[in-house]
């Protein structure tokens, strides 16, 4: 698969502190890139290296076959976390004057504007202002101007802040169509559970280093140990004497057991006693949410399991 963006190396600093550090990954054409971290890890600053809004100390980003200021932007879209469309201009006015300044045909901009605002349910509002919209409406139109030009990246910096799930669900399908399409896409957001549902690689920064780089699947099986989760009449004390248990999270009838690492669950389950009262049993890996947690509160998971490399 063609690798569209290459970071590699990145390290930027403010007033002698280290903001990033040796940052190195890549977006590939046609997938989902999920960059990841808590906040004041490095993420925004990233971005706006890759988009020349700052320049690194260190490292060099090529798009293609092209580097530094010489990347041509008018190839790359860009929704920023801080939203900011001109208040008093119409709708499509902005988003044909954002298209002029990525160089794209004008026609061919009002024509794919117009088929944008029917899919997200803004139809007839091209001739409203931007201050009249609601916060969602907003949102849409930022969103349209990110990637009405086709860009061949596009970066999206939370995109599902602030908006309903039914809007959500939208934009879901939209960023999966692109990629699909042949969009790389780098995708950044604090809500876990969509990022697990859409991304095909992920890459979080931790205090601007690199912890964790690889595919989800290889995420989940290196750092993921399984959970069982089992509904019964049992007690505490029963439940923690059960055999390679880290801990055990109980609520009334609902018991939550996180396995040790390199459980074989199919063993693990024939070895359970007999007196365990089972009405519903299931046995899944920890979500993506709680690894994040799990860094972000500097717990013990990650040091016990090393680092993981694309």
């Amino acid at each position: 698969m063609e690798t569209m963006l290459t970071v590699e190396g990145l390290g930027k600093s403010f007033k002698n502190k280290r903001i990033i550090s040796n940052i190195s990954f890549e977006v590939k054409k046609g997938e989902i890139m999920a960059l990841l971290g808590p906040n004041g890890a490095g993420k925004s600053t990233t971005i706006r290296n890759i988009m020349g809004i700052m320049y690194p100390d260190e490292g060099t980003i090529t798009f293609h076959n092209s580097a530094g200021k010489e990347i041509p932007r008018d190839k790359i879209g860009y929704l920023p976390e801080e939203r900011g469309l001109y208040k008093n201009v119409k709708v499509m006015d902005i988003l044909l004057y954002l298209a002029e300044l990525k160089d794209y045909p004008l026609a061919r901009a009002k024509e794919r504007a117009l088929e944008y605002l029917k899919k997200f349910g803004l139809e007839g509002k091209e001739k409203v202002s931007v201050e009249e919209l609601s916060k969602g409406m907003g949102q849409k139109v930022q969103f349209i101007a990110s990637i009405l030009h086709e860009p061949e990246l596009l970066i999206l910096d939370e995109p599902f802040s602030g908006l309903d799930p039914v809007s959500q669900e939208l934009f879901k399908d939209e960023i999966r169509a692109l990629a699909q399409n042949g969009t790389a896409i780098l995708l950044s957001s604090h809500q876990m559970n969509l990022v697990e549902e859409m991304a095909d690689r992920l890459f979080l920064i931790h205090r601007g280093t690199r912890v964790i780089y690889g595919t989800l699947g290889d995420v989940k099986k290196e750092y993921a140990n399984f959970k069982c989760t089992i509904n019964g009449m049992n007690s505490g004390t029963l439940l923690e004497s059960l055999p390679e248990i880290e801990r055990v999270e109980q609520n009334n009838e609902t018991a939550v057991l996180y396995l040790s690492r390199n459980v074989q669950p199919a063993i693990w389950l024939k070895n359970l006693p007999e007196e365990l009262d089972i009405q519903e049993l299931s046995i899944d890996r920890i979500s993506l949410h709680e690894i994040f947690i799990d860094i972000a509160t500097d717990k013990n998971l990650l040091k016990e399991a090393g680092e993981l490399h694309a």
